[in-house]
């Protein structure tokens, strides 16, 4: 097994147990610059990532491709300046990660004199409130932010941190830059292989099917290498390459970039309402190899999110389809899961409750201790309460208007109905109750 690295490079021992299982894109991950394949223009003489590395580093939103370096990228600037690469991911991370990561920081900075580079995969995740908890923090130095983007950081990102930040594009790689890695990797055979045979024809193919995507060609010359191992035979050839492809041709890293975007494709063709759409990207996240219960999941959150009450059915859809794959598993389960799909792309889109949600955080910062009205308290210990409470069900309509927030609250609108599908019906009789108070 090869060595790491070196401890610059990797966060802590975690990382180092890691690289001795790691599959081929890990090992042969670049540890210098000058390694770092199909990006001349920003490593060569010149380039923003050789002036950050030979001179002062600061915040950065990397974007680009998946599989072109990105991650890595900034693991060798953080190593180069022997400063400790913390990684968040801002699918699993949220506003009290990024605080404890800056405590962090500044105790490392008080105690050692070192800094810390926060890398944040996928930042365009980040809401608008998690993005702004980075801005004081990159603003005064404690950390120096890279974020990592496979999104237009310009529509995707607050304009506020992205003024902060230098914007640094990667380009997908060309096939000469990936023949060049996977030479790389094949002339080290010995470290994860064995002596054995190539066609060079079998470079160039792989190159050609890995679409600019260094860690998919990396993937995929591992595959033909187990696949030779399996048939007994220490050469690799064209037809070990094609049985590999036959078999991986969607195959996407369920950890990866292109995980996530494909994922991001299939939610916004829900909320896009093009069910062919939706259903080709959910038939990509099935064939890649995901576990069906991912993809459920996030059919439950969007038939609340994009649906909400234009369709409540959406969601009881969304539950049957997460109930059907729990009973009768694949690949049956995949007709209940394609009906909630096309249930939910088909459907009246409506994101008030998501609208209402984020309204009701502000209110809570701005109002977290507001005195419940006396006619709603408990009785039970306040049985000097004069103030009468109303009993909605005692008048005409089941309705009666009568005080239900505190007084600092009136005029302020948590909720605000659309006029999509159902929810015009709840609109208009809202409407009716309270317009006529």
């Amino acid at each position: 097994m090869p060595k790491a690295p070196g401890p610059d490079l990797f966060a802590d021992a975690g990382d180092r147990d890691r690289e001795q299982n790691a599959p081929l894109p890990w090992r042969f991950r670049p540890v210098k610059l000058d390694e770092l394949a199909g990006q001349d223009h920003l490593t060569g003489t010149g380039g923003v990532l050789r002036n950050l590395l030979e001179h002062r580093l600061r915040s950065a939103i990397f974007y680009g491709p998946a599989g072109t370096g990105k991650t890595t990228a900034a693991k060798i600037l953080a190593g180069s300046g022997k400063m400790r690469f913390v990684s968040l991911s801002a699918i699993d991370s949220g506003a009290a990660d990024l605080r404890r990561a800056a405590d962090a920081a500044r105790q490392l900075w008080a105690n050692e004199g070192r800094g810390t580079v926060l890398f944040v995969d996928e930042i365009h995740r980040f809401n608008k409130g998690q993005q702004d908890v980075l801005l004081p923090f990159v603003e005064d130095g404690t950390v120096v932010l890279i974020g990592a983007t496979t999104e237009n950081p310009w529509a995707s990102l607050n304009s506020a941190l992205v003024s902060r930040c230098l914007l640094v594009q990667f380009h997908a790689l060309n096939e000469h830059s990936l023949v060049a890695i996977l030479d790389r990797a094949w002339s080290r055979r010995e470290e994860w292989w064995h002596s054995g045979f190539i066609d060079r024809e079998v470079f160039n193919i792989l190159a050609q099917r890995s679409a600019g995507d260094g860690r998919l060609a990396l993937t995929l010359l591992e595959r033909v290498a187990w696949l030779a191992d399996a048939d007994g035979t220490d050469h690799i050839t064209v037809s070990h390459v094609n049985q590999v492809w036959h078999d991986s041709a969607h195959y996407h890293d369920t950890s990866g970039d292109r995980h996530y975007d494909i994922t991001s494709a299939f939610i916004k063709s829900i909320r896009g309402s093009d069910p062919d759409a939706a259903l080709y990207w959910m038939g990509r996240l099935l064939a890649g190899g995901d576990d069906p219960r991912y993809i459920v999941r996030r059919i439950l959150v969007h038939a609340a999110e994009d649906i909400g009450l234009a369709d409540p059915q959406a969601l009881i859809v969304a539950a049957a389809a997460w109930t059907a794959l729990n009973a009768v598993g694949l690949p049956e389960a995949r007709i209940p899961i394609a009906e909630a799909v096309i249930y939910l792309a088909g459907a009246p889109k409506s994101n008030t409750v998501v609208a209402a949600l984020e309204r009701l955080d502000n209110i809570l910062q701005r109002w977290p201790n507001l005195e419940v009205p006396d006619h709603l308290r408990d009785r039970h210990y306040r049985p000097d309460i004069d103030e009468p409470y109303h009993y909605p069900h005692d008048h005409p309509g089941h309705f009666i208007p009568q005080r239900y927030r505190p007084p600092e609250l009136d005029g302020i609108a948590i909720y605000q109905p659309s006029d999509q599908g159902q929810e015009n019906d709840v609109k208009q009789r809202l409407d009716h109750w309270w317009t006529s108070k």
